[in-house]
């Protein structure tokens, strides 16, 4: 298998980094540290790392200074498991899942993951099988379903499932063939613009990303992760939701720290000119939403580069941007579910069903891996020119993790405590909800130490502008 070193020299070279740069980096610790058959921790630390790098190199071209980046994969661990360490006001988070999500067995014998977090997605499902939402319900009644044919009705009604395939049943699908076709991370040119100047450093953000402007359109956690991860680098991060979006509190509260946050109604006229307003400003725009959800609003990439050319768009999907599933609705535990995880992982486990990873893994790492690329293109833009398009997916994070081999003997390793995580890795700090304590950044860079200036908020807390330039 290869070493952490060697997977962010791939991951970093992919898209141009420079390779002298990595011998700045430092990986400590050792692999695992949470019990699974596959690298999960190692796919957080290289991710993060990645970034870390990524905003190294971006302080390296304005300061002209050097500096060292160290990730240790115990504490980039943590962080990719930081919404169950959250505390507010030394309370810990409420139940992840709504009451009927989960696994069922359907009428053929197989699995289906349901998503209910959301209510519509709820209804979907309930609609569909014409049942109340309580879960000894579903499970009766999906036992007059195959599961196949569930997964393409609870599609088809705006629901989000996932049957659960085996790796080779997956890979074996159109849509895995299309993913094969596709790397871990795509940078593209979109259209021309000259270079834009890095903005004026101020005393009081002297950060890699100080007065870059994120345009920061995503919700649950790989989207925010990667706004999370500019910010804490200093960037000026705006998240925009609408006040009608179904929204998941504990984990707005973890991925909103160093952001201000502002709602749009963007199925009106005057909320699309206020986003194109914000858009001629931005440096950055990082969506999750399904890529023609925007489009159909405007809000394409290749538009976003005419509103203002030299922006850098970033797109996150569930199963990549190609193959019939391009459009599909997805969150990580159903991709886990539909790829080959949940089933080797239960194989592995020696139990008769699916067992999902110990980390929403593909959405941590994924969210790491939109904020690199967020970087990285950004750099290029200010050398040679050019709005550009970066796209990643979970289930392309998927196959990148699966490709970096199975751990033996992974399942046994302990896992890794609260306490633990409590006593080495937690900072405190105010926000609109209350006293949190949360899990630091995990990469540590030597001269612009990663910091959130900003707390988390309530939705919307904030107007539809971008705070001044210092």
């Amino acid at each position: 298998m290869q070493s952490p070193a060697d997977i962010l020299k791939d991951i970093w070279t992919s898209v141009g980094g420079d390779p002298a740069a990595l011998d700045r980096v430092r990986l400590t610790g050792e692999e695992p540290q949470i019990p699974s058959s596959f690298r999960v921790a190692v796919a957080g630390q290289t991710t993060i790392a990645a970034a870390g790098l990524a905003a190294a190199e971006i302080w390296r071209l304005r300061s002209g200074e050097v500096q060292g980046v160290s990730v240790d994969i115990r504490h980039a661990v943590a962080e990719c498991r930081s919404e169950r360490y959250l505390r507010l006001d030394d309370k810990p988070p409420p139940p992840a899942w709504d009451a009927i999500a989960g696994v069922y067995r359907t009428g053929d014998g197989r699995f289906v993951r349901c998503h209910t977090n959301f209510p519509h997605h709820r209804d979907a499902v309930c609609g569909v099988l014409g049942c109340e939402p309580e879960r000894e319900k579903v499970q009766a009644a999906l036992t007059r379903w195959k599961g196949e044919d569930f997964e393409t009705a609870a599609y088809a009604a705006g629901g989000v499932v996932a049957l659960m395939r085996s790796y080779d049943e997956w890979s074996a699908s159109p849509q895995a063939r299309a993913l094969a076709q596709l790397p871990l991370i795509s940078i593209e040119k979109i259209g021309e613009a000259a270079p834009k100047p890095w903005p004026q450093r101020s005393s009081n953000n002297d950060r890699p990303l100080a007065g870059l402007r994120v345009l920061d359109l995503s919700r649950v956690i790989a989207g925010p992760v990667a706004g999370r991860t500019l910010a804490a680098h200093g960037a000026d991060v705006l998240l925009v939701s609408g006040p009608e979006l179904p929204a998941i509190d504990w984990l707005t509260i973890d991925t909103g720290r160093g952001k201000l946050t502002t709602f749009i109604e963007l199925k009106s006229e005057a909320g699309r000119a206020q986003l194109r307003a914000l858009l001629q400003d931005a440096d950055i725009f990082s969506q999750g939403y399904r890529p023609r959800a925007l489009a159909a609003l405007g809000f394409a990439p290749e538009d976003a580069a005419e509103i203002n050319p030299g922006i850098v768009c970033v797109t996150l999907s569930a199963y990549g941007h190609a193959g019939p599933w391009a459009e599909r609705r997805g969150f990580d535990s159903l991709v886990q579910t539909t790829t080959g995880f949940n089933d080797a992982e239960g194989r592995a486990a020696g139990i008769d069903g699916p067992k999902e990873l110990p980390a929403q893994i593909l959405d941590h790492a994924t969210g790491y891996l939109m904020a690199f690329g967020a970087m990285m293109a950004k750099a290029r833009q200010a050398r040679e020119g050019g709005s550009w398009h970066v796209r990643v997916s979970l289930a392309q994070t998927g196959r990148w993790l699966w490709d970096l081999g199975r751990l033996g003997g992974g399942l046994i390793t302990p896992d890794l405590t609260g306490e633990a995580v409590h006593t080495a890795f937690i900072e405190r700090m105010s926000s609109g909800f209350g006293m949190l304590k949360a899990v630091r950044h995990s990469a540590l860079l030597s001269k612009t130490p990663a910091q959130w200036s900003r707390p988390a908020m309530p939705l919307g807390s904030h107007p539809a502008r971008w705070p001044e330039r210092s």
